[in-house]
């Protein structure tokens, strides 16, 4: 059987892409590749009876009830390949089809809608693309970055790594014994649970796993083994490339690494420094997240996604899982939770606790019901009564509270450094590359890596600026790449600041409240960081009655490139979904 694209979705001639079922090196057990050209795109992993390993979640119960039954026959005489594949439930029809795009769409027919209904896609994300992560580099659509080396290894090339581009893999930190073994310095195996096998295994007979590991161990070749009872002991002999992390399902793949990288991790953590900080287990967690579900996801930010929680007595969390992009050791990112928990303030998230396992590094916080900021503000699409909610009198106690707490965390609270509450921004170990949330960086910082408290007094006028207009920053007009902080500059020179104030909470009693507002937000972007405010002055400026004590802004940051139009100025920026985290923050202790 072999699947050939359309060349676009209007053009019904061979494309790209071609689907077909090969045995690999298993002949017993084939699997379905996808071909860009002669170049591997998707693969199902090989068939182990009642799944193919690559795409557990397809065949073992599909999400309306039905079953897909499949049965391969290899006829080596006559070198075909036969597939016969059946739906449990008679009363089912289903079609696949091999887009344009290369992605295999499979789809039934629902009797009640009388539609053809979506079932399943081989893309379920960018993990799905052949070798995304190279050799022994791992994908995990959940965590961020998507790839990380598997225990052992390290990347080959670390500057590409840290760009995001992965194909280059890993390689490995200290070489296997083998023929060396000697005394108790044994080669050992790294276990990884619901795992997508590397691609190109070997067939060796075993009778179980510890017999299969055991094979693998005997082989200088062998990297790594996994045993399937419907396939039986398979090994890796070259290279392991095509890995993925699953949530459920899978096949226990172990790794083998030399003696020196089995020993468990040393303690670094003090537990007495932490008796007033809960240690939550990661099993934990998982389950008050329902394994980190798409549906508790409460937002995603420059260093990680955070999501929705709760916990065993009903406590209700929001638990952010840090990125690997972090570049944090143990050490480094429990002294930054000591310091977290020391703060209480009133404008800020109280931290629960944390939780460290091998990899992974979590951080609980109270969870706060009444929706963020940002969703309230721009969710409008979502629910269109959010944005009615913040009238100007919430709008102006949230700037007082925003900046309050920065004032806490600038004077009073002897941190060295606020490291981003608009986005969590940080310069990674070893590298020039910026992490944070694009629209919040101040110039300096996004373009030469340069943070100090003035970075923070631009993030803030950003916010103020959104606050007073209910318009995003970076998404103000998209299609024009027209920013929110142009627009507002442009009107500044107009004179014409009413129509950067958001219409729905417009009230000419409040108008020099929201006048000082935008001109706050202007003096806090200025493009350079000495012509900013501290956040002393800013509160005091704030609280002043008189707008024309106010100085007056210079240009701000990131408007120099664009020079825009009347018409476009005049054009009104429509909402886009949010990507600002205002109420998390990493701290950095003197």
């Amino acid at each position: 059987m072999v699947l050939r694209s359309w060349k676009s979705a209007s053009d019904p001639s061979n494309g790209r892409f071609r689907l077909g079922m090969i045995p690999n090196s298993l002949p017993d057990y084939p699997e379905f590749i996808t071909w860009d050209g002669d170049k591997r795109y998707w693969r199902s992993g090989p068939w182990s009876g009642s799944y193919f390993l690559g795409v557990p979640q397809l065949f073992t119960e599909a999400s309306n009830g039905f079953r897909i039954i499949i049965s391969i026959i290899n006829n080596v005489k006559e070198g075909t390949l036969d597939i016969l594949y059946d739906v449990a439930n008679d009363s089912y029809f289903v079609y696949c089809v091999l887009n344009y795009d290369g992605n295999l769409i499979l789809r039934y027919w629902d009797t009640g809608s009388r539609k053809w209904t979506f079932q399943w896609q081989s893309h379920q994300s960018e993990c799905d693309i052949y070798g995304r992560c190279g050799s022994f580099g791992i994908c995990n659509p959940n965590k961020t970055p998507i790839c990380q080396c598997l225990r052992g290894f390290e990347p080959k090339n670390n500057d590409e790594w840290t760009k995001g581009n992965w194909t280059s893999g890993c390689v490995r930190r200290s070489p296997l014994q083998c023929s060396s073994n000697t005394g108790d310095k044994l080669d050992g195996f790294s276990k990884l649970k619901n795992i997508k096998v590397p691609d190109f295994p070997d067939l060796v007979l075993a009778d179980d796993q510890d017999d299969c590991k055991m094979k693998c161990l005997g082989n200088c070749l062998c990297l790594a083994c996994a045993f399937s009872k419907f396939i039986g002991c398979m090994i890796w002999n070259t290279s392991l490339i095509d890995l993925q992390q699953f949530s459920v399902e899978g096949a226990d793949l172990f790794i083998r690494l030399a003696h020196s990288e089995l020993g468990k991790r040393s303690s670094l953590i003090n537990h007495d420094e932490f008796k007033d900080l809960v240690l939550f287990k990661f099993k934990k967690l998982v389950v008050a997240t329902s394994n980190f579900s798409i549906t508790n996801k409460l937002g995603q930010g420059g260093f990680g996604p955070v999501y929705k929680g709760k916990l065993e007595d009903g406590q209700e969390i929001a638990v952010k899982r840090l990125s690997k992009a972090s570049g944090q050791g143990l050490q480094e990112f429990m002294n930054e939770v000591l310091v977290i928990s020391k703060l209480q303030h009133n404008n800020l998230v109280r931290l629960l606790g944390c939780c460290v396992q091998r990899e992974e590094k979590l951080l609980v916080y109270e969870y706060m019901p009444n929706k963020s900021l940002d969703a309230l503000l721009f969710d409008t699409f979502k629910n269109p009564h959010y944005q009615k909610q913040l009238d100007w009198k919430k709008r102006f106690n949230i700037i007082n509270g925003i900046c309050r707490g920065l004032l806490y965390l600038h004077r009073d609270s002897r941190i060295l450094e606020w490291q981003g509450s608009s986005g969590q921004n940080k310069i990674k170990p070893n590298t020039l590359r910026v992490v944070g949330t694009y629209g919040y960086m101040s110039p300096e910082y996004a373009m030469e890596g340069r943070f100090s408290e003035k970075s923070d007094i631009f993030s803030l006028g950003v916010i103020l600026l959104e606050i007073v207009s209910g318009r995003k920053n970076n998404k103000f007009l998209e299609f024009e790449c027209l920013s929110l902080l142009t627009y507002a500059w442009k009107m500044w020179n107009r004179n014409d600041m009413l129509s950067l104030i958001d219409p729905t909470v417009f009230d000419p009693c409040y108008q020099s409240e929201m006048l000082k507002c935008i001109q706050l937000g202007l003096i806090c972007v200025q493009e350079f960081p000495e012509d900013r405010p501290t956040i002393l002055t800013l509160v005091s400026m704030l609280d002043a009655n008189d707008i024309m004590e106010l100085p007056q802004p210079k240009q701000p940051g990131f408007t120099h490139w664009r020079d825009f139009s009347t018409d476009e100025a005049n054009q009104i920026g429509q909402q886009y979904d949010s990507i600002n985290h205002v109420s998390v923050t990493v701290l950095t202790g003197r």
